[in-house]
């Protein structure tokens, strides 16, 4: 019996070796949860925005700002990979003070925000 239980043990490790490289895209996928792809918020307003906030629903309160020590100034750009799928929302403080909102956007189908003077635009 203890030659037939090493023959065994030997067979898995041979066919172990032969068997093929993972799959390198499931290796590079998000983590369970995640979005694989990424939202972009462009600055198309007159103004710099200061602060931009992505919540989900459930939290009370907006979290930390996106831009951290960063500015999205006038025409500039900056991308974001989502956390969690689902709907969220999305606030931008511009340099001045005033404040945009934009409720409910799922930034994991959601391609672009734009940022414009009179407000915020999914699409």
């Amino acid at each position: 019996m203890p030659g037939r239980a090493l023959a065994s043990i030997t067979l898995a490790l041979g066919l172990a070796a032969c068997s093929p490289p993972p799959d390198r895209s499931m290796a590079e996928a998000p983590a369970r949860g995640g979005c694989a792809g990424e939202m972009q918020v462009v600055n198309v307003s007159s103004r710099t925005v200061d602060r931009l906030f992505l919540a989900r629903l459930s939290l009370e309160g907006w979290g930390s700002d996106r831009l951290g020590q960063e500015v999205l100034r006038p025409g500039r750009s900056a991308r974001y990979r989502p956390t969690a799928p689902g709907a969220q929302d999305l606030r931008v403080v511009w340099a001045d003070g005033r404040t945009a909102e934009l409720r409910r956007v799922d930034p994991c189908t959601t391609g672009t925000i734009r940022v414009e003077d009179a407000g915020l635009k999914a699409g």
